[in-house]
């Protein structure tokens, strides 16, 4: 059994645990943000569903070089101060987005470059944040703090496109100063400013372990622990297929506008919609963890993801899209909540960094690479078809998953049974 998580907001209590996620909110609703006024402000200025998906290939394809660097640079170096030092990047990202929009820049191609700078931050940020936080926290309040640490992430995701299109709307504002989007990335540098005060107020200090030379073979080291450790493998490629073809949320702006005939305050609502379906999931699983069935949760998570974007898919109206967005949202939090859990336990800490940098590739091509396969295939198909087909697939993955690939993934009962 699974002692952690039924302590609530036990973890609290940690200083350097409340540094970290306060940080984590602080970047995380500042690049919400930023993404919420550059898909609005690209696709009002170009009209092509296919730069929406090139919004999150510009991000990706940096993340995908530097991933496996990035976690060996974890095990490497101090964690926190690689955290800092990817703030201070993304504090810079908003800051030329800000200077462009002041300028009233009208090309579309610097705004790609800064998301591709973006995507090295994250490359890094996301594989040293994973490994830092089981350094925060004592070992039986694991499970406590990836249940606390996503309802705050969710959170932020909530306030952060929220927040952001209520921005945007004042900046389009006859006589509002600086253009298009200038208090969207105001106000997301000032965030990332208090980003990087928690971090740097942050004490602990990984003991590092013994150095080990940079080469193929210690940065496969994550790769080949994931594909000897069969329900690691299954939950992380699930993940990835799933939300690869059903990233709706990439066509959003579109939907809003083309199908809803909404402005951006009512896309900044829907697009903050699964944050809260997932956060107020992971504040239940902080105080009711899953002990048993874990296997099952994670499927049925990953299928209700689907079900609800075919569902979005096919509605025009705005109350049955939110519900929909919603619940999407609250399924994939159970499916990255037990991914989380599993990986966490299942990793010894001298590797944690490369491991998390494998999750991180996983997350990171399913979100950004399932932006571009939903742009493209929009471009292709049209914005309707698209997002139904996405749900579909998404479903088609997940009995795959569960039958025919990975069934003792599907059969697993407690996070102890995995030896």
């Amino acid at each position: 059994m699974i002692p952690a998580g039924s302590q609530g907001f036990a973890v609290l209590a940690h200083r350097d645990f409340r540094l970290f996620v306060a940080a984590r909110v602080c970047s995380t609703i500042a690049t919400q943000m930023i993404v919420v006024a550059v898909g609005w402000q690209v696709y009002a200025r170009t009209g092509r569903l296919l730069d929406l998906g090139l919004i999150g290939l510009s991000q990706f394809l940096p993340f995908l070089c530097l991933a496996l660097i990035a976690g060996h640079a974890a095990d490497a170096f101090d964690r926190r101060m690689i955290l800092v030092l990817c703030a201070g990047a993304q504090f810079a990202c908003a800051s030329l987005l800000l200077l462009f929009a002041v300028v009233g820049l009208a090309l579309t191609w610097p705004v790609f470059v800064v998301l591709a700078l973006l995507g090295i931050a994250r490359a890094f940020q996301m594989p040293t944040g994973q490994s830092l936080m089981p350094n925060l926290v004592p070992p039986q309040l694991l499970g406590n703090a990836i249940a606390l640490s996503s309802s705050t992430f969710q959170v932020a995701t909530i306030a952060g496109p929220s927040l952001g299109g209520v921005l945007y709307a004042l900046s389009e504002r006859p006589g509002m100063p600086g253009g298009a989007a200038a208090l969207v990335y105001t106000a997301s540098d000032a965030m990332l400013l208090l980003a990087i005060f928690s971090l740097v107020s942050i004490r602990a200090r990984r003991v590092a372990g013994k150095a080990v030379a940079v080469s193929w073979a210690t940065l496969l080291e994550g790769l080949r622990f994931v594909w000897q450790r069969k329900p690691v493998l299954g939950a992380m490629s699930l993940d990835l297929f799933a939300v690869l073809f059903g990233g709706a949320t990439a066509l959003l702006p579109a939907f809003t506008r083309d199908v809803l005939h909404a402005g951006p305050e009512i896309f900044g609502i829907l697009r903050t919609a699964p944050g809260v379906g997932a956060g107020a999931t992971a504040l239940l699983l902080a105080f009711r963890p899953i002990h048993a069935r874990v296997g099952l949760y994670m499927f049925a998570g990953v299928a209700g993801f689907g079900a609800m974007t075919v569902v979005l898919g096919l509605t025009h109206s705005f109350p049955v899209a939110l519900a929909s967005l919603v619940v999407l949202g609250s399924g994939d939090m159970v499916s990255v909540y037990i991914r989380s859990l599993l990986v966490q336990r299942e990793t010894p800490d001298a590797i944690r960094g490369r491991v998390s940098a494998v999750n991180a590739i996983f997350i990171g091509a399913s979100n950004e690479l399932g932006e571009f396969e939903s742009g493209l295939t929009a471009a292709w198909l049209g914005l309707v078809p698209a997002i139904v087909a996405g749900g579909v697939l998404t479903l088609a993955v997940t009995l795959v998953w569960a039958y025919a690939l990975f069934p003792g993934l599907r059969r697993l009962q407690s996070f102890d049974d995995l030896g």
